[in-house]
């Protein structure tokens, strides 16, 4: 004879099976999705650990090539980072280091190529315009004023407005646009921050051009 302990048991087994005959398909799906999620997560995660390790490996493999003045190695490793491992911080990285080593070694076409690919590819937006910036140097001191101007003209970010402008200047000075330069000059004075040395210079350019700096800002 059933105890009434044994009524209570099956009465709760009886709503346990209600229950999961409602909700039990729900909860699986829930369950499944979360867990699912979490390896990915952690999949994601490692993916990109071991992107970051290899990228770094190929970056290293740059900077013994640069430091041993190997050309053909420098090409090759970069090339190797860059088709391998192109939107990992390390290709940016390596891209201007090889650019400065190119432009120190009197190689203007390899390091324009290299700033050009920062430019181009570099997921960080501030490794882009650090190429830029290079870059436009690059062509002023081949005397490309227009190519130069064009690059300068093209959206920066706001921490480095201040200098595209300033060089934006250089630029326009060059080219005698008198006008337009002390614009650009004076666009970099309004953006650069007062405690920073670099506003004196840009503030003797416009003194030079018979603009007063208490009057630019």
């Amino acid at each position: 004879m059933a105890t009434h302990l044994d009524l209570e048991e099956q009465e709760q087994i009886a709503q346990l099976k209600h229950f999961w005959s409602q909700w039990g398909t729900l909860i699986t799906l829930v369950l499944t999705l979360a867990l699912g999620s979490f390896a990915a997560w952690n999949g994601w995660q490692l993916w990109q650990q071991r992107q970051a390790a290899q990228a770094a490996g190929l970056a290293q493999a740059v900077s013994q090539a640069i430091e041993s003045q190997d050309q053909t190695r420098i090409d090759q490793a970069l090339a190797d980072l860059q088709a391998q491992y192109g939107k990992t911080i390390q290709a940016s990285q390596a891209a201007l280091q090889v650019a400065k080593a190119a432009h120190h070694s009197q190689q203007p076409q390899a390091a324009k190529a290299a700033l050009q690919w920062v430019s181009e590819h570099a997921q960080d937006k501030g490794y882009q315009d650090t190429a830029k910036l290079r870059l436009a140097a690059l062509l002023i001191d081949e005397q490309d004023l227009d190519g130069a101007a064009r690059l300068l003209q093209t959206g920066f970010s706001a921490p480095f407005q201040a200098l595209a402008a300033d060089r934006l200047g250089d630029v326009l000075q060059l080219q005698g646009k008198t006008q337009e330069a002390i614009a650009a000059y004076q666009q970099a004075w309004q953006q650069l921050d007062e405690r920073l040395q670099y506003r004196a210079v840009v503030g003797y350019k416009l003194n030079a051009l018979g603009v007063r700096t208490s009057t630019a800002g």
